[in-house]
């Protein structure tokens, strides 16, 4: 492509100007939220970062058919690869996510919760290696699934907070105990705490998305590993 590596910042740029302008400017969901710039950042910069992991995950078994034919190695090499590769080109979507955040009016300030960041982050890295395990084994059994994960996750990308405050819909009760339940959200919305609020998050949120960090990787690598056998022969 003619920007190469420049499209790693500049597709999440793109898609922030576009949900500003119609949900902030035009819809007005801004109300009530403090800093919506930031707000809407955050959340597009780091829920892009899951869906990256989704969408390589899907399709790797297949992209690496030739070698899984062809060598014996631990297949579980490839789903991590694709984590690896998609945490390292975080470093300068996450440096450009910070600049917006202290340059964009209203702004924001570097705060002592600021440090926390990196964990809460460590913590979407160790989820979204658990996502991939699952992405990879489901994608090299049905093929067909790449298609039916597109609409999951453009359903997890509305039910996530990414460009509203869910608070301002669902107040009370079971259904914002599931938004709440949410990996995603609670990665967004600890974040937000972090980075914008100098505020941090409550322990119940740190204990859910702790759980959330080590289950899935350990479950998606045992599900990966049921099929082991399977992938040089697809």
């Amino acid at each position: 492509m003619l920007l190469g590596n420049v499209w790693l910042i500049g597709v999440p740029l793109l898609q922030g100007l576009v949900y500003f302008i119609i949900f902030g400017l035009i819809l007005q969901t801004t109300r009530g939220i403090e800093n919506f710039p930031g707000f809407l950042i955050v959340g597009i910069f780091l829920f892009r970062f899951t869906a990256a992991c989704l969408n390589q995950g899907v399709g790797v078994m297949a992209a690496s058919r030739g070698l899984t034919s062809a060598f014996s190695f631990p297949r579980a090499a490839i789903p991590i690869s694709v984590v690896v590769r998609q945490t390292l080109s975080m470093a300068p979507v996450l440096a450009t996510m910070v600049v917006l955040l202290l340059v964009i009016p209203p702004g924001t300030q570097v705060t002592p919760t600021w440090l926390l960041f990196p964990v809460v982050f460590a913590l979407q890295v160790s989820f979204n290696a658990g996502v991939v395990f699952y992405m990879a084994r489901l994608g090299a059994a049905v093929p067909d699934f790449k298609h039916v994960m597109n609409f999951l996750a453009r359903f997890w990308f509305y039910s996530s907070g990414v460009f509203f405050s869910i608070e301002r819909f669902v107040s009370e009760g079971i259904w914002l105990a599931i938004f709440q339940g949410n990996p995603m959200y609670l990665v967004l919305d600890m974040s937000r705490d972090l980075l914008l609020y100098d505020t941090v998050p409550e322990t119940g949120s740190w204990l859910i998305l702790s759980v959330w960090a080590v289950i899935t990787p350990v479950m998606g690598f045992w599900y990966f590993w049921q099929g082991e056998e399977s992938y040089g022969h697809l």
